[in-house]
């Protein structure tokens, strides 16, 4: 009787335990839910919020319908929610996106879901927002367009030979994962010197896994996106120590040159200090941006062609335009930066893609302090969502927002704050330039070759974390007569 009444007092005390814990932790996550004078909106289910909304919009592929429905609902640019059990606000428009692209380091930081930081896990112990900063510090001498202008010839030159191995002598083809073996050889050259095709395919299945889970649900086990996500990490991470090992014994032999990638800048870089970074700080952020290099400009090349298929009369002007650069070159001659230049229409073209099929659909930020915008307090600590959508399809700021029309961008183009399809302010994306050279090279090579017929008329599009079609573009092939 007695060991009964001792099990029972350890069964009470454990239940008693478990129902504290819940109970402070569910008062915990409720108070920052709490303010005066929020936002008008709803927070949705406890612990789940609007999450599930909020996902589903992009998997039924309308993204922007979480966030036009509540402007509707709530007759205001900005409304509260939760996302991934977060409170949040989500800034709507141009005024929105002023506010935040100005106000950062100010009033809010960068912020991203913990999932991020267990794929990308610094080596120094730091958060990913914390790396990213340094990171940002370090790119624009490489990724300014005077830096990128002799690449433009190499990534040419990779594009004739992508196209020759897998496009050319066939009938049928599916786009996107072509357009994402495509950008990644490039962002392996660029980046590391990879450029051996058996190399880079070798890194093609581990990004692929990195990309499905970075923003998954946080649920780290056997089989989930999250967990073959970090597996992907440990092994990239590995393959790339190997690489950067070998790479500072070329450089201190005379094997490879200073200047020849961002891999031999970051081994030669000193911090304040006069410190050079770690191999696995480096491994960390080639791991970045090989991920940022990439995804982003692959879906773009996609939905490109997508919608010069669904468009002859624009295709036709991209070509005629592509055809007078091909026509003056010399035999094997690559393309240099004079030529990008004249791809005025060819840019618009990528542009109004851009704003309807954006890769960045919006970004978080997190309230340093408590704030006021548009007459509502937004409680430090908060996060703070911006939608590309609220402006892209937008009538305010687009008129005939669903129309496919590249005129938008002569002259002076869209109004400041409305078209932010690389973000904007000090976190505007430091590759800008980098993509719009890989996405005019990409259209040079690919109208020049054929013309083409998508298989799949009104393919859903599903967006997850990152706009694709479903079935992910196939096309059939006509290419140019000689």
């Amino acid at each position: 009787m007695m060991e009964v009444n001792m099990y029972a007092a350890l069964l009470l005390s454990f239940v008693s335990f478990v129902t504290i814990s819940l109970f402070g932790m569910v008062y915990k996550h409720l108070s920052h839910f709490r303010g005066n004078n929020l936002p008008p909106g709803k927070f949705g289910l406890p612990f789940l919020g609007e999450t599930l909304h909020f996902l589903r919009s992009g998997w039924d592929g309308h993204p922007e319908k979480f966030i036009f429905d509540r402007i509707s609902a709530y007759s205001s640019q900005v409304f509260k929610t939760s996302i991934l059990a977060e409170p949040t606000a989500v800034f709507c428009g141009a005024p929105g996106n002023k506010f935040l692209f100005s106000n950062e380091n100010k009033l809010v930081t960068a912020w991203w879901p913990d999932s991020v930081n267990k794929v990308f896990p610094s080596s120094l112990q730091t958060s990913s927002k914390e790396e990213a900063k340094k990171m940002r510090k370090m790119l624009p001498n490489f990724l300014k367009p005077e830096a990128l202008q002799r690449y433009i010839g190499m990534m040419d030159e990779i594009a004739h030979r992508h196209f020759a191995m897998s496009w050319e002598n066939k009938d049928e083809v599916v786009v996107f994962p072509l357009a994402k073996r495509f950008t990644f050889w490039l962002a392996c050259r660029v980046f590391v010197s990879v450029q051996d095709p058996d190399h880079v395919a070798k890194f093609a299945d581990p990004f692929n896994d990195i990309a499905s889970g970075i923003f998954s649900v946080p649920i780290d086990l056997p089989g989930t996106p999250l967990n073959k996500a970090k597996h992907a990490s440990n092994f990239i991470r590995k393959e790339l120590r190997a690489i950067i090992k070998q790479r500072k014994l070329d450089l201190a032999e005379g094997r490879a040159s200073a200047t020849q990638d961002i891999l031999s800048h970051m081994l030669l870089a000193t911090d304040e200090d006069g410190k050079h970074m770690n191999e696995m700080d480096i491994a960390d952020k080639i791991l970045g941006l090989l991920i940022g290099g990439h995804d982003t400009a692959s879906a773009a090349c996609t939905f490109i062609v997508k919608y010069l298929a669904e468009l002859p009369d624009v295709y036709e002007r991209v070509y005629q335009e592509q055809m007078e650069i091909a026509n003056s070159k010399a035999p094997g001659e690559l393309l240099n930066w004079d030529d990008i230049q004249k791809m005025r229409y060819s840019w618009n073209v990528a542009c109004e893609v851009l704003r309807l099929a954006p890769p960045l659909q919006g970004a978080f930020r997190e309230a340093l302090n408590d704030f006021i915008f548009n007459g509502f307090s937004i409680p430090k600590g908060w996060k703070i969502y911006w939608s590309a959508h609220s402006t892209h399809r937008s009538a305010e700021y687009f008129p005939e927002p669903e129309k496919f029309d590249p005129s938008r961008y002569d002259g002076n183009g869209p109004a400041p704050y409305t078209f932010v399809p690389f973000g904007g302010g000090p976190r505007m994306c430091p590759g800008k330039e980098y993509a719009r050279l890989e996405i005019l090279v990409f259209m040079h090579n690919v109208v020049k070759r054929f013309k083409w017929e998508n298989l799949i008329p009104d393919e859903k599009i599903v967006v997850d974390p990152m706009p694709m079609p479903a079935k992910g573009l196939p096309v059939r092939l006509i290419p140019h007569k000689a």
